[in-house]
C-alpha cells in the first residue's frame, strides 16, 4: 500500500475526537488524505485531533455536528464542500451507547441510540453519495459492533441500530457498486478505548471470557483495516461485514 496513496483525497470522520474515530482519522491523514473531523461535544479534543492530521502534512479542520439531526449534518456537509468540494472518503464512526434492560428503557433511550448510530449513518451517507457520484469513486465505512452480530443483555436499542447498519451496507453496496464506490462495515470487539476503560475488573473478566484471543483489541486494529479498505487495494471489495474481534463473533 502507497504511503500517500490517498493524497488529494477528502475523509469525513464522524465522532473524531477521540478512539476509533481519532485513530482512523490518523490513518488516513497518513496516506495522504485531508481530513473533517467531525465532533459532537468533544470541541477540545476535536482540534487536537486537527493539529496531530496536520503534524502530518495534510490539512484539516473541525466541524461540530449531531449526526442524528439531518440540519446540523447539511450545515457540516456545506461546511466540508466549502473547505475542500468533495468528500472522497466517509467513515461513519459517531455513535452513542443508552443502555439498560428493555423492560425499563425510556423512549427517550432508545430514539437517541438510533438516532445517532443508524440515522446518523443515514443522513451523512445520502449527502456523501450525490458528491461520490460526480467523481465516479467513493468509499464509505460503517462502524458497526460486534453486538450487532451477537446482541447483548441490556442493549437493545444499540444492538438494533448496529445491526441495522449491516443490512444498510448490502443493500447501499448494491446500489452504488457501478459507480466504483465500495461500502463495507467493521465490526469491531471490546476495544481499549473510553468505554472499557470504565468497566470494573469484574466486567472485564467476564467479558474476556467471550473472547477467544482472551484479550481487548487497540484502535489501531481497527484504523488499520479502515485505511485498508479506502485504498485501492480493496477496489474489490464491497457489502463485507468484517469482523475485528478477537474471535468473539465465533
Amino acid at each position: 500500500m502507497s504511503e500517500l496513496e490517498l493524497k488529494g483525497k477528502t475523509a469525513l470522520v464522524t465522532g473524531a475526537s477521540k478512539g476509533i474515530g481519532k485513530a482512523s482519522a490518523l490513518k488516513l491523514a497518513s496516506m495522504g488524505a485531508n481530513i473533517a473531523v467531525n465532533y459532537f461535544s468533544s470541541e477540545n479534543e476535536a482540534l487536537d485531533t486537527v493539529k496531530e492530521v496536520q503534524s502530518l502534512g495534510v490539512d484539516a479542520f473541525a466541524v461540530q455536528a449531531n449526526v442524528g439531526k439531518l440540519d446540523e449534518v447539511d450545515s457540516m456537509i456545506s461546511e466540508i464542500i466549502k473547505k475542500f468540494e468533495k468528500i472522497d472518503i466517509l467513515i461513519n464512526n459517531a455513535g452513542i451507547i443508552q443502555d439498560g434492560l428493555l423492560l425499563r428503557m425510556s423512549d427517550e433511550a432508545w430514539s437517541k441510540v438510533i438516532d445517532t448510530n443508524l440515522n446518523g449513518t443515514f443522513y451523512c451517507s445520502r449527502a456523501a453519495i450525490k458528491l461520490m457520484f460526480k467523481s465516479r469513486w467513493g468509499r464509505i465505512i460503517n462502524i458497526g459492533s460486534v453486538v450487532g452480530l451477537r446482541g447483548n443483555v441490556g442493549q437493545t436499542n444499540y444492538s438494533a441500530s448496529k445491526a441495522a447498519i449491516n443490512g444498510f451496507t448490502f443493500a447501499l453496496a448494491k446500489e452504488v457498486a457501478t459507480r466504483n464506490i465500495t461500502v463495507n462495515t467493521i465490526t469491531p470487539g471490546y476495544i481499549n478505548t473510553e468505554t472499557v476503560e470504565v468497566l470494573s475488573d469484574k466486567q472485564k473478566d467476564a467479558i474476556m471470557n467471550w473472547i477467544p484471543m482472551q484479550k481487548f483489541g487497540e484502535v489501531d486494529d481497527i484504523s488499520n483495516m479502515v485505511g485498508y479498505l479506502a485504498s485501492n487495494n480493496a477496489k474489490y471489495i464491497t457489502g463485507q461485514t468484517i469482523s475485528i474481534d478477537g474471535g468473539m463473533a465465533i
